[in-house]
């Protein structure tokens, strides 16, 4: 079993080296300037967020869509990935997170215009759209076939997306839901957690995008107003250690300087990697999950939704992330006993390093933790189903949704019961495989989305109606 763990550890440490980070961060900032820095343009993105466009073509709200994106990513990796990070890349880490949101909005934005673009209908009119569509419908040839590379970049996308749920969207999640549950109201069984997990998921997932998306337009905001008032609060009664908390997340960020003293140890490499790595998990900017739902959004034109969507990240990454990084470095340079603990190798896991610095506020810090993983993780169960349902229906048609769902509640009540730090890790590696063939189709089609993101976006077009005929496809 060793040797298994430390081969899932050594293809981690392969698929996020050099050549991801500059894939990642590299079409992160190419993206920001091939889109005229659309991150200029978050004021506009989240008015429209909570502006209705009824009759537009579409099965839930831009709100809706933008709900269930961000409970896919307002998750774990929002808490358990910033202290992960924190543990593995030191405090740096937390800065290549921020940039990771950072200019990973214009990723975001790209990817969803792409995927709105080249939406299609199923039998029943349902709107249908990510990155596998895009790579299909985006390079058609002149005789309206799709050539044989495109098909294998959306099967390639839709397979690893597929797999990915399992991972980021069940397993994951449940199973830190029990780590934190179990940490801070020990006595409840990991068996009944899982149950419980399981049945507040089914009565949900089986309804359809339109119940996921109902549920996650009133749960995340009352959860993500909540988390952040209680982060904020923490951080006040930090305040003398929130400074030096700032410097050294960014002086970690670019020197070889070992993490609290050096017990984990942390590097300039180690810090880009686990940033950008926990970033992507955190915000899935290049992820292509987001856009798969973002297509099912009532929308009159791609860069509409695809602005709505680029808000995600900030409120995810920009925002969140920071946050509880700030709560998490400030609450360990202002404890001593919490400082020892993580030198002396008694902390390893993002989880523990979470509860403990949670713990040491008084009153309020545990509830907060306890209360925000527990409706995190929830909602990106909730999310990731669909996403991986979508996939599925695509690899194998709609009739295979249902025992995809079954698998999927099944995994997350296994998850509960026994998952360790590997999970994170092979989630990882599958974020990576999924994010790759996504970010190719996003930089082959950059010249036409640049092109219209300056026609409805620069040239004041965004309430122009794309009269493109959105094609029904035989699903099966």
């Amino acid at each position: 079993m060793d040797a298994v763990v430390d081969f899932i550890n050594l293809l981690d440490g392969w698929v996020w080296g050099v050549p991801m980070l500059v894939l990642l961060l590299g079409s992160h900032i190419y993206l920001t300037f091939r889109t005229g820095f659309i991150q200029r343009k978050l004021p506009t993105a989240i008015k429209l967020s909570v502006t209705k466009d009824p009759d537009a073509p579409g099965d839930i709200s831009q709100f809706g869509a933008l709900c269930t994106a961000l409970s896919a990513t307002i998750g774990t990796g929002n808490i358990v990935g910033v202290g992960t990070a924190i543990i593995a890349g030191g405090p740096g880490a937390v800065f290549w997170m921020w940039i990771t949101g950072l200019f990973g909005m214009a990723t975001k934005y790209s990817e969803t215009f792409a995927a709105v673009k080249y939406r299609v209908k199923d039998h029943n009119g349902n709107m249908l759209g990510g990155a596998m569509y895009a790579w299909e419908r985006g390079f058609k040839r002149a005789d309206g076939s799709t050539p044989g590379w495109a098909k294998v970049g959306a099967v390639l996308f839709a397979a690893f997306a597929a797999i990915a749920s399992f991972g980021i969207g069940s397993a994951v999640q449940s199973s830190a839901m029990t780590e934190v549950i179990s940490t801070n109201l020990p006595g409840i069984p990991a068996w009944g957690i899982g149950l419980a997990i399981v049945i507040m998921v089914s009565v949900v997932i089986f309804g359809g995008v339109k119940v996921i998306s109902s549920v996650c337009e009133k749960l995340v905001p009352f959860m993500a107003i909540a988390y952040v008032w209680g982060c904020i609060v923490i951080i006040g009664m930090n305040w003398e250690f929130v400074w030096p908390a700032l410097c050294l997340i960014v002086e970690s960020a670019f020197t070889a300087k070992a993490a609290f003293g050096g017990a984990l140890g942390s590097g300039l490499m180690l810090a880009l990697q686990f940033g950008c790595a926990r970033g992507l998990f955190s915000n899935e900017s290049g992820l292509g999950s987001a856009p798969i739902v973002a297509s099912a959004a009532a929308t009159r034109n791609p860069a509409r939704q695809a602005l709505v969507s680029m808000t995600g990240t900030f409120w995810d990454t920009v925002i969140i992330c920071l946050l509880t990084g700030l709560v998490l470095v400030s609450t360990m340079i202002g404890n001593a006993d919490l400082n020892a603990q993580v030198m002396a190798g008694n902390i390893t896991a993002g989880a523990a390093l979470s509860s403990a610095a949670f713990g040491m506020i008084p009153y309020i810090g545990t509830p907060i933790l306890v209360f925000g993983m527990i409706l995190f993780a929830y909602s990106t169960i909730l999310g990731w189903s669909y996403y991986g349902n979508r996939c599925v229906a695509y690899l194998f048609g709609r009739h295979s949704v249902r025992p995809y769902q079954v698998l999927y509640v099944a995994i997350a009540f296994l998850g509960a019961i026994g998952v360790g730090d590997v999970v994170w890790t092979i989630s990882d590696i599958t974020n990576a495989l999924m994010a790759v063939p996504n970010i190719i189709m996003v930089l082959m089609l950059s010249g036409l989305i640049a092109r219209e993101t300056r026609h409805y976006v620069y040239e004041r077009n965004l309430d122009e109606r794309d009269e493109t005929p959105i094609p029904q496809i035989d699903s099966k």
